[in-house]
């Protein structure tokens, strides 16, 4: 799939393993419980504003894809950037990967800002 999504230009959702969530709904998923967060802005971002419990890792490092190592692929991931653009590219990645469970933040943390207003 990553061959063909890299060919055709698809969409996060488009691939089956990502799932785009609006601020509401990804709030509610991460606030169940423990979950692994990963905000791939960024470190200057991050250290600007983040959500709570959230690991920077950021997507233009080097070592991106190696920082993933420690995740259990068959775990839910969520990922959020600025604003959704970055976050789908690291989402693609890491289906490329073999992450099954991968829920991207619709708007980024600039929509998550403005819902919590």
């Amino acid at each position: 799939m990553g061959f063909f999504a890299s060919i055709f230009g698809l969409n996060a959702q488009s691939i089956k393993e990502i799932t785009v969530l609006d601020a509401t709904e990804f709030k509610e998923r991460i606030s169940e419980g423990k979950v692994a967060l990963v905000d791939v802005r960024t470190t200057n971002e991050f250290n600007a504003g983040k959500i709570k419990n959230s690991v920077n890792i950021d997507f233009f490092d080097p070592q991106f894809i190696t920082c993933f190592s420690e995740y259990d692929k068959d775990e839910p991931i969520y990922v959020y950037c600025q604003s959704g653009n970055r976050s789908g590219k690291a989402s693609r990645k890491l289906a490329a990967i073999g992450f099954t469970k991968i829920y991207d933040l619709k708007g980024g943390y600039s929509g998550w800002k403005n819902a919590s207003k």
